[in-house]
């Protein structure tokens, strides 16, 4: 019997020994774990745009004795331990917050500095977490894979083109200066179009003009290319009235529109081939505008020798072109004299004629009238006259 109280105490008192000691390894773990150095939440990643400064944070506790390093990943370079910077850049620098928060700080950047970083803890085994740099680069339009000016003829396709870089990659926009619509197929009509290529099918002189390319990735500033497209066609010519009367002595003034492109040598010429000379009463002029001008020939004080064909010649490299006015004499307005006189008289509240004078009015007086009066007038003071001589005699 004493025996067995014996052995039941021995084993008693060797589970309270383990409790008593396992107790003590857990309080021992549990306060390693604690105190040990630790990260306080994870690396924030950070978007920086080209040229400027980025900061990652790293925020550990319990460092104690302990050192934090910065790494890049891709590389395995060593950037930082502790307070001193590692790195041969002299970009690279490194700050800390009561040795909680680590900042890795990285100035002018450059498109190479993105990537994955390290924030690392000299602990047995090591600890460490990693944050992304983004860098932000503003549009650029490339020379090399943009179209230049472009020159093309009347009816044929083109494309132009328009390449870009920066990050993110660039939207491409494309625009007609001053607001002008763009012309795409089958004559639809829109203010701006999306995409690197724009294509222009059967190109008419409607075409010609600057084109902008606008790329823009929402990192300021947006940037663009003007591009001129520039449409050559032979001459056309228009003339509105291609009978003119006109009386002798009057004034007139022929006129024919002309279009072309490369710019037209235009000329007036009569119907026997001979050049309008210029200066004296006949002065060819030009009113020029893009590829559009109107010529015009004064001639003045009409004479028999004006009256006839006059041609409106239009010539380019790729044509030319004419256009025929023909001058013919008219008779002058019908002047009755059977004792009736036409008088010019401005008349008030009523409706005038539009004449080449000016807004006028003509109304035709009876001159009968007049005359009887002033008939009744005279023979009244001859009576008078008569009279006195006779009292004074």
């Amino acid at each position: 019997m004493t025996a067995i109280y014996h052995l039941s105490f021995s084993r008693l008192t060797n589970m309270i020994l383990s409790f008593i000691i396992l107790d003590w390894l857990l309080t021992r773990s549990i306060h390693a774990t604690i105190h040990e150095p630790g990260f306080s939440g994870p690396i924030e990643n950070v978007t920086a745009p080209l040229g400027r400064e980025a900061i990652l944070a790293c925020t550990v506790h319990n460092l104690s004795t302990y050192k934090v390093a910065w790494l890049r990943v891709d590389t395995q370079t060593i950037l930082t331990i502790h307070t001193h910077v590692i790195s041969r850049s002299r970009r690279v620098g490194v700050t800390h917050s009561d040795q909680r928060t680590w900042f890795l700080h990285i100035r002018e950047l450059r498109e190479t500095d993105r990537g994955w970083y390290m924030c690392q803890i000299n602990t047995d085994p090591m600890k460490s977490q990693i944050g992304y740099l983004d860098i932000v680069v503003p549009p650029d339009i490339l020379d090399r894979g943009t179209s230049a000016d472009q020159t093309v003829r009347e009816g044929a396709s083109i494309s132009l083109t328009c390449a870009a870089t920066g990050s993110p990659h660039p939207q491409i926009t494309w625009r007609r200066e001053h607001s002008k619509p763009i012309t795409v197929s089958d004559g639809v009509q829109v203010s701006s179009l999306e995409g690197p290529v724009l294509n222009i099918s059967r190109v008419n002189r409607q075409h010609a003009g600057a084109y902008l390319c606008i790329a823009s990735n929402g990192v300021p500033p947006t940037v663009s290319k003007r591009i001129m497209l520039t449409v050559e066609f032979p001459p056309v010519i228009v003339i509105r009235n291609q009978l003119v009367g006109a009386s002798l002595g009057t004034d007139l003034v022929l006129e024919c529109e002309t279009e072309a492109y490369p710019k037209p040598v235009s000329y007036w010429s009569r119907d026997n081939g001979e050049i309008v000379p210029i200066g004296g009463g006949l002065e060819p002029q030009k009113v020029a505008g893009s590829f559009r001008s109107i010529l015009r020939l004064p001639i003045r004080r009409v004479t028999t020798s004006d009256y006839g064909t006059y041609k409106c010649v239009s010539k380019n490299s790729l044509g030319d072109t004419e256009g025929t006015i023909k001058l013919y004499p008219m008779q002058p307005p019908a002047m009755e004299n059977r004792n009736v006189i036409q008088k010019l008289n401005i008349v008030a509240g009523k409706t005038s004629e539009s004449t080449p004078f000016g807004a006028q009015d003509f109304r035709l007086q009876d001159y009968n009238k007049g005359v009887l009066k002033d008939t009744f007038c005279y023979t009244s003071m001859f009576l008078f006259i008569i009279l006195i001589n006779v009292v004074i005699l």
